[in-house]
């Protein structure tokens, strides 16, 4: 399937980049795909192996239900289509990494196909399919001079393919491709998703064509990125490449690349392989993967709600700025964290010291909001306080930063810190006469007519005050005493 120019599309000259990329998802499970070894990431080499992982003769493979659960889970999150019948089958090719001589993939009839995934820029790139399989070990080539090592502890964890449509038109929109998927995923505690540890992994098929042109040319494939800023990098070098070839006069041979990323370059690795190369036929160890439609729709039901939804939700109902919805539900543990100060009274509020003063604490301490000491009812409690005027906006920021590390409750740490806001009349006056008698020079001129200084003098009395002045007040009683 070909589609036509996305938003933003990338052209070199003449030329139009298409796209569609292939993530390797690992599913969040405890066991591997076909035998109960550990899934753990970091263990000592090959500590999680068995027979069955290891190929031993006549071990047998048996599926890990939990495993479809999540590989359905996301299927449905993304819109797809789920087939109550799939079926598994050998993927065959050799390589050392590989114990059996293949991989259990599905070919197809996998287990579900169609599905969008909507971006922020307003485009929906299309998913071709999305099969389940298992992954191959690790080849480790820098831990003995001249030889390989082979680590299997991660032969047979569970994975899902997710093979998009070549709707992709640019780097920028793959990586906002790769960020929306990975939102859902995360969403749907289908996975960790973390491209450090190899359970998100991006294969990038690209091609080149002449722009208005609807026709797919020959692609290349760019092997196991492990970063966005990667996959956007090696997309603009290859594409350029294609560009070129074609305008030297040259042909793009079908074939798989590396992305070194530390030398910037894209390089050949091998022919590219088309599925008959891989000698695919149904798998004679497991029998057909039958689900039921009560099953499906369970698992349907038990879906959280999506990140889309939510921001959507959140302009609509709280107010929030569709850039600031995108920040917090960029990760579900603070979007749960925001919508529980948010409930409790004002949304914008709300958002602004999310994003502001929480991230900022969190990014600084490298802490996750799970543990974070200022939970969100007393995050809320303090909102509330600035919105009653019992606190102003500065008092309210020491307030937060003792709150990191004392118990109690905002308005008792305002209470004992002195921290309540001033309304009273003569406590304003007897402020501002000392600022007005500090700073003459100010003064005079605002009192002169000069109204740009009213916000330099409302500063040196809330700094006097030590945030306490309610600045309302403060500003009124200055504008009675210009001429």
């Amino acid at each position: 399937m070909s589609a036509g120019p996305a938003t933003g599309a990338a052209r070199h000259g003449a030329w139009e980049m298409v796209v569609g990329l292939e993530v390797h998802v690992q599913l969040k499970t405890r066991t591997k795909a076909f035998c109960g070894c550990s899934a753990s990431f970091g263990d000592a080499p090959n500590a999680n192996t068995c027979p069955v992982c290891l190929a031993l003769p006549g071990a047998l493979p048996v599926l890990n239900q939990h495993a479809v659960e999540l590989a359905t889970r996301a299927a449905l999150a993304l819109g797809c289509t789920v087939h109550l019948r799939s079926i598994f089958a050998r993927k065959n090719y050799f390589y050392p990494d590989l114990p059996k001589g293949y991989q259990i993939s599905q070919a197809d009839r996998p287990l579900a196909t169609g599905g969008r995934v909507t971006l922020a820029d307003g485009t929906a790139p299309g998913i071709t399919r999305i099969h389940m399989e298992e992954d191959a070990g690790k080849s480790i080539h820098d831990r003995y001079p001249n030889a390989t090592a082979i680590d299997l502890n991660r032969s047979g964890v569970p994975l899902i393919e997710i093979v998009g449509e070549p709707e992709i038109r640019s780097s920028a929109q793959a990586a906002l491709y790769l960020k929306a998927l990975r939102e859902i995923l995360l969403y749907c505690g289908v996975s960790d998703v973390s491209m450090e540890e190899g359970s998100l992994r991006v294969d990038a098929n690209v091609s080149a064509r002449p722009a208005g042109e609807t026709t797919l040319r020959p692609r290349t494939e760019v092997k196991n990125l492990n970063s966005f800023s990667n996959v956007e990098k090696a997309l603009e070098l290859e594409f350029a490449r294609h560009v070129a070839t074609y305008e030297a006069g040259g042909s793009i041979a079908q074939q798989t690349m590396l992305f070194d990323a530390a030398k910037q370059q894209v390089r050949p690795a091998r022919v590219k392989e088309g599925s008959h190369d891989y000698r695919y036929f149904p798998e004679p160890d497991l029998p057909p993967l039958v689900i039921t439609r009560e099953w499906l729709e369970a698992q349907r039901a038990a879906l959280p709600e999506l990140p889309a939804a939510r921001r959507a939700r959140w302009i609509a109902g709280f107010g929030v700025a569709p850039a600031d919805a995108e920040v917090l539900t960029a990760d579900a543990a603070v979007a749960e964290y925001f919508e529980a100060v948010a409930r409790a009274g004002d949304g914008k509020a709300a958002a602004n010291w999310v994003m502001g003063e929480v991230l900022a604490t969190l990014n600084e301490s490298g802490g996750t909001i799970v543990d974070f000491p200022v939970t969100a009812p007393r995050l809320a409690a303090l909102v509330a306080l600035v919105k009653a005027g019992a606190v102003s906006s500065t008092a309210a920021k020491a307030i937060f930063q003792t709150m990191r590390t004392d118990a109690a409750e905002p308005r008792a740490i305002a209470e004992r810190d002195g921290l309540l806001q001033v309304g009273d009349d003569s406590a304003l006056v007897a402020w501002i006469d000392e600022v007005w008698a500090e700073h003459p020079d100010e003064a005079a001129r605002f009192a002169a007519g000069e109204r740009k200084l009213q916000g330099v003098l409302v500063g040196f009395v809330m700094k006097k005050s030590k945030g306490r002045a309610d600045p309302k007040k403060v500003n009124a009683l200055l504008a009675s005493r210009i001429a």
